[in-house]
């Protein structure tokens, strides 16, 4: 029997990643890492290409690793988008159930979800690409309807609220070509934040009400969870990076002994404790500011039972845990 073979490819700011994993058989068990491949990213900026060919140099590099440690010929891939370009818009649209015997199906669904995406502004579509539409809820005659469709159920009006998570359509076509450039197909694309909640958060987080955020090394991805369903996303332009430098500024160090000094490791020179904490303290509470800000804006602030997921490369910064506590 043939391996079911899966290659996932993201695009970072800081690394570009590549994971070659096999399915298992029997449906129950999590996929098999047959091999994996890092590398610096280059040509890129708060998550978007800047440069396609240094892009697709540091993606060849990382393919190359990840061929070798799985011994596989990488030919197909789904692919991450993440970045800037990335964001969340909600719509509500209602329909008149066609059927004389009023009966919702198939084709009333699909006509309520094509209203929904009508409905978007036009200016916040312009220039953006729908990569996935979620309903959120279904109204049939004023009443919430319980389920994941209303497929069946007899009604005359229909209504959906629904998320649609966009990007943009420009920065979407230059990752597709840079991995296309490297002599791979893109099989489908997914939204970075939605791929990271499925292997970080669980359902019953996802449930209760939770938030995952993101700080890679220029972004910070906010993703808000309830009901099991996401129900917001956006991305900012700050990150960890933003720290190295400004511990570089403030101590008038190099750049790369910023970084270390970022991450609690012990350096050649002594800084006061109190005001290497407060340089770090800044700035990350302007990152939970942001976070706040945001959760307040969609309705979910003081809302969400499971908390507040912190990952990334700037989830392992010192003292993060007891900042955002404070925050």
């Amino acid at each position: 029997m043939a391996k079911k073979i899966a290659v996932g490819i993201d695009i970072g700011t800081y690394q570009i990643k590549v994971v070659v994993a096999e399915s298992p058989d029997s449906g129950k068990e999590f996929p098999r890492v047959l091999g994996m491949g890092y590398a610096e990213s280059k040509g890129l900026r708060h998550g978007y290409i800047t440069s396609p060919a240094d892009t697709t140099q540091s993606l060849n590099q990382a393919l190359a690793q990840a061929e070798k440690t799985s011994g596989i010929k990488i030919k197909r891939a789904f692919l991450s988008i993440g970045g800037i370009g990335l964001e969340s818009i909600i719509s509500t649209a209602s329909i008149m159930i066609s059927r004389g015997d009023s009966e919702i199906d198939e084709v009333d669904l699909n006509k309520l979800h094509e209203t929904c995406e009508k409905e978007i502004p036009s200016s916040m579509i312009v220039n953006r690409k729908i990569i996935h539409p979620i309903p959120l809820q279904y109204k049939l005659d004023d009443k919430a309807v319980l389920g994941p469709t209303p497929i069946g159920l007899r009604g005359n009006k229909l209504e959906c609220k629904m998320l649609f998570i966009t990007c943009l359509e420009h920065h979407l076509h230059s990752l597709i070509d840079a991995v296309e450039e490297a002599g791979v197909e893109v099989i489908d694309v997914m939204a970075a934040p939605m791929a990271a909640s499925l292997v970080t958060l669980t359902k019953s987080q996802k449930i209760a009400g939770c938030a995952l955020a993101n700080i890679g090394a220029e972004t910070l991805t906010l993703a808000v969870f309830d009901e099991n369903k996401p129900q917001s996303v956006a991305v900012f332009p700050v990150g960890s990076s933003n720290i190295t430098n400004d511990l570089a500024l403030g101590f008038k160090i190099a750049l790369d002994e910023a970084e270390h000094l970022k991450m609690g490791g012990i350096t050649t020179f002594s800084v006061p404790r109190k005001k290497l904490d407060d340089v770090i303290d800044a700035r990350l509470e302007d990152m939970f500011d942001l976070i706040g800000a945001h959760l307040k804006k969609v309705g979910h602030a003081g809302l969400l039972p499971a908390g507040i997921i912190i990952t990334g490369g700037g989830a392992s910064i010192n003292g993060i845990e007891e900042n955002a506590k404070s925050s």
